[in-house]
């Protein structure tokens, strides 16, 4: 089927294009924190050993700055061409922290980036450190409107639909803005760049210590890197815990995916993998509370009653009314000029039933359960290699505060190893909070099938096919330029 092709074709190539874009996302802002602590601590001692440690880590932050602006630019262009259905209905309200993010913060950041990589010798070192973390806290503002944006397609607050435009527009910026999803999403997100960046110096730093070269600078930046992950790091789970009690609340076919809940209800358990599971934690975690009713994946679709006596239609029966508010739509916007009274009539259904619109749009309510598979075992890899390198940061900063880890081979093995393994634990993440939410690019509100384009499969194919070549070179190139740097070295002398 064309339609369901070009859906598929769609969705692959945003989803190529933001798994790339994450991958430099990360670096920037936990880079961003640590080599702002670093060039702290060169004004504080005046020791110009932090300030050649700062500019290396400056160097690299740069290449990987660089590339991530190319795919972000990207990907908010895919919005137009691939996704115009979704632009016009919500335009309005989704472009303005988009508008933000491109106005504000990031003019901010690269104003204060020119600075920072420039100025070395132009600027005193008090405003050359200024603009440093200046350029940290632009990319994470950037990030704010980013988040801000997606956090309303997972729980859409602030607006209402207007039948004469057929457009969602916003009537509380602020609800937007301090959507509670938003909130729990941006430090999410942001502490684990923190946790990225740290492995990442961690993992280049114990690379010197395997070569027996630049070791002063290896064991510093680690110090500085390892206290910096751990509190991200600390500082996710804290924010995980708020992200899992808002998919909850708002999303609960995404956490009932996520644990492969067929069949919820109270005291609900947490599976570690399939077969172990933990009594009552499931419902702890998403309510705080171990009597807290979590409903599961044929609690949803079939229907059920909270325990606060609120009862939650069946698959069947959102679809159904999605449908009458489609038709008392087509209905209103034929009738508005002939017949008035009609018209207000058709309004009023439209209104009544609007929260199951975008239901209207699907056939079955298979349609409505994400590929759990795919999820459960995304947010098992995430958590679990997330806390596997909490694990090691705790062994690295232990066996570099009592000089031994130039000698545990293992160890510094085992911190190279683990650069690749704090992306895969991010785009988990993504999976989880993106895929998670299907068949909704905003959530029970526009299904994908009614927020693609009307372009074709092969042009969709193409593009695809192209973006993995340019954003395949583009990383390549990256990670060449990235070795150079690295291999070449901090060349600081005394060490």
């Amino acid at each position: 089927m064309v339609e369901s092709a070009l859906v598929d074709w769609s969705r692959l190539q945003f989803a190529l294009t933001a798994g790339y874009h994450w991958l430099f996302v990360p670096l920037t802002l936990g880079l961003a924190v640590i080599m702002a602590t670093m060039e702290s601590l060169y004004v504080v001692t005046g020791d110009e050993f932090w300030k050649k440690t700062t500019k290396f880590w400056m160097k690299l932050f740069a290449i990987n700055f660089a590339v991530g602006i190319a795919t972000g630019i990207i990907l908010e262009f895919e919005f137009g061409t691939n996704w115009s259905n979704y632009s016009w209905f919500v335009g309005d309200i989704f472009g303005a922290p988009l508008a933000i993010e491109g106005i504000f913060a990031f003019f901010m950041e690269a104003t204060f980036f020119a600075v920072m990589f420039f100025g070395w010798e132009k600027v005193s070192k008090r405003f050359h450190l200024a603009a440093t973390w200046l350029t940290g806290i632009g990319a994470a503002i950037s990030a704010v409107w980013i988040l801000v944006a997606n956090s309303w397609m997972q729980h859409p607050v602030g607006m209402e639909f207007n039948p004469d435009t057929v457009r969602h527009e916003m009537v509380d910026f602020w609800a937007l803005v301090l959507n509670p999803v938003a909130i729990s999403k941006f430090f999410h997100s942001v502490f684990s760049g923190w946790m990225t960046g740290a492995i990442f110096v961690i993992g280049i730093s114990c690379w010197y210590l395997m070569k027996k070269r630049e070791t002063r600078f290896a064991m510093a930046s680690i110090r500085v890197a390892a206290i910096v992950g751990i509190i991200g790091t600390f500082a996710v789970m804290l924010s995980g815990d708020s992200s899992g009690i808002q998919a909850a609340k708002y999303q609960p076919m995404k956490l009932a995916a996520a644990e492969g809940l067929e069949e919820g209800g109270p005291r609900a358990p947490f599976s570690i993998v399939p077969g172990v599971e933990i009594p009552g934690m499931l419902s702890i975690l998403a309510t705080h509370d171990l009597d807290g009713y979590v409903p599961g994946i044929n609690n949803l679709l079939d229907g059920y009653t909270s325990p606060d006596g609120v009862q939650h239609p069946s698959a069947e029966e959102k679809i159904a009314r999605g449908k009458r508010a489609i038709e008392a739509f087509g209905q209103y916007r034929t009738l508005q000029a002939s017949d008035p009274a009609a018209a207000a009539e058709a309004r009023r259904v439209l209104e009544e039933n609007m929260a199951y619109f975008g239901y209207g749009y699907l056939t079955s309510r298979e349609e409505l359960v994400p590929p759990v598979g795919l999820i459960y075992w995304a947010f098992r890899v995430m958590v679990g290699v997330g806390g596997a390198l909490l694990l090691l940061m705790f062994v690295v900063l232990w066996a570099e505060r009592r000089g031994r880890l130039p000698q545990m081979k293992w160890l510094l093995w085992a911190s190279l190893l683990a650069i690749p393994l704090v992306y895969l634990a991010g785009q988990a993440g993504w999976i989880v909070a993106e895929v998670g939410r299907q068949p909704w690019v905003i959530e029970g509100l526009l299904p994908v099938k009614a927020a693609v384009s009307s372009v074709s499969v092969g042009a969709v194919q193409t593009t695809f096919f192209l973006f993995v070549v340019i954003f395949t070179l583009f990383l390549l190139i990256e990670l060449r330029i990235l070795m150079k740097a690295i291999v070449t070295g901090p060349q600081i002398e005394n060490e």
